[in-house]
């Protein structure tokens, strides 16, 4: 079918991809997004057993009361009726004990801090981060610098320095720059969101009013390679052949990225493969009974304690398990080394080596109570930004005319997740729109 709009293409429906490809077709365009896997969502996507009512991400995900612009992405879908907003308990770890740790009176009762001046420190600190923008000052030094500066060893060792050491292992912890802090104790609350159904409801939803608008979505059709077109367009091919856009949006990692699009420019490529990311594996468990007593939901762990994760996380004490027909969901999830072990590890040979430590948790666990295990891996998961790392963020427009790319690589300073997804997605899908006016 012949047609006098222009025509773009989105790589990728995760929810980034998705929310660029609605304001393309708002813009009047003809729009087709491509996705290899057979189901939309991303890294936000969910799964679900026949006897539940809701979907359980892959990967665990919140929404925070000031993620603007998913809660504004959502308002203008008329939506806004189904995000809520529950208030679980998060909990950290201290001398062999869980204490809550989610409010600011828990946070005074918090025996990891001791008293007086660390936790006057530990205020101080947070307070400055919440109330300063600065954060290209912040970029200029290290995470551990800056902390045993001005909170202080004792603070920085007991609070921080188990997540950094976590998220970003032994080779990078020390080096992630103090902006990616700023930028988590700047805007995160602690009430946190999710959608009606579940995640992948969301994305689902997003999905079927795109293809009411007349998006082209094709599930199972992986890229094969982009470059440029005799005309000053840009070529996509895949196994079903190749087609031609006037503008392409990649929304992938940056090494996929450098690997479809070899026609980039040197220096652009080896931007993308310069960037550093941590990979994550998450098992997910239905059990037969709750595992935390107290109605504990998310458990932060210092690889210093023997633990073979990083967090373990009962989705059911965050949501009801009536939506899961009565299951009982435990997240146990680790940011690992691209190169690690637990990548090429089975399922049974990683649940072997978790399922010991979950007697810590309740002297009455038995592995009996496991019903069923899922198993979800991915080498892109947390980006690292290194000091002055806002020097390193590959340009959304990228050299190759008509090609654009917008990442979690990209949100810096902010943290990955589907908040900045979205604003980085609508943010390169109005260069678009601009540039083809120009």
């Amino acid at each position: 079918m012949t047609t006098n709009k222009q025509q773009a293409a989105v790589i990728g429906a995760g929810i980034g991809g998705m929310a660029a490809a609605y304001d393309l077709a708002r813009a009047g365009k003809e729009v087709t997004i491509y996705e290899a896997s057979d189901h939309v969502g991303g890294l936000a996507a969910g799964f679900k057993e026949p006897h539940w009512d809701w979907s359980v991400e892959r990967f665990y995900h919140h929404w925070f009361q000031t993620d603007e612009h998913m809660l504004g992405l959502i308002e203008e879908l008329g939506w806004s009726d189904k995000v809520l907003f529950p208030r679980p308990v998060t909990v950290m770890y201290d001398n062999g004990e869980f204490h809550p740790f989610d409010s600011v009176l828990a946070a005074l009762l918090y025996p990891g801090l001791g008293w007086g001046i660390n936790k006057i420190r530990f205020g101080l600190v947070g307070l400055y981060l919440r109330m300063t923008n600065n954060w290209q000052a912040l970029e200029k030094t290290t995470v551990d610098e800056w902390m045993r500066k001005w909170a202080g060893s004792k603070v920085y060792e007991s609070m921080w320095e188990p997540m950094m050491t976590g998220k970003f292992g032994e080779d990078y912890a020390k080096v992630v720059n103090m902006a990616w802090m700023w930028a988590r104790l700047h805007a995160r609350t602690t009430r946190l969101g999710t959608f009606e159904g579940g995640f992948q409801a969301f994305a689902d939803q997003l999905a079927d009013r795109l293809q009411k608008m007349g998006v082209d979505l094709r599930l199972n059709m992986a890229i094969q390679k982009i470059e440029p077109a005799v005309d000053g367009r840009v070529e996509v091919v895949t196994e079903q052949g190749k087609s031609v856009y006037d503008q392409v949006l990649a929304t992938t990692s940056p090494a996929l990225l450098a690997k479809l699009a070899p026609a980039l420019p040197e220096d652009y490529l080896q931007g993308l493969l310069s960037l550093k990311s941590m990979g994550a594996v998450v098992m997910v468990l239905s059990l037969k009974h709750q595992l935390s007593e107290q109605g504990y939901y998310w458990y932060n762990i210092p690889k210093s304690a023997g633990f073979p994760f990083l967090s373990l996380v009962e989705h059911t004490n965050y949501l009801s398990p009536e939506h899961f027909g009565g299951d009982h969901i435990l997240y146990i999830g680790d940011y690992l080394p691209q190169d690690h072990e637990n990548f090429d590890l089975s399922k049974e040979e990683i649940l072997a080596r978790f399922l010991p430590h979950l007697a810590k948790f309740n002297p009455a666990f038995k592995p009996e109570w496991v019903k069923k295990t899922w198993l979800f891996r991915t080498r892109y998961a947390q980006p690292v930004p290194l000091v002055n790392h806002s020097q390193n963020i590959p340009a959304i427009q990228t050299p190759l005319k008509g090609l654009y790319f917008a990442s979690m690589s990209q949100v810096y300073p902010w943290d990955r997740g589907t908040n900045f997804a979205v604003e980085i997605g609508r943010r390169a899908a109005g260069m678009m729109v601009s540039d083809s006016q120009a």
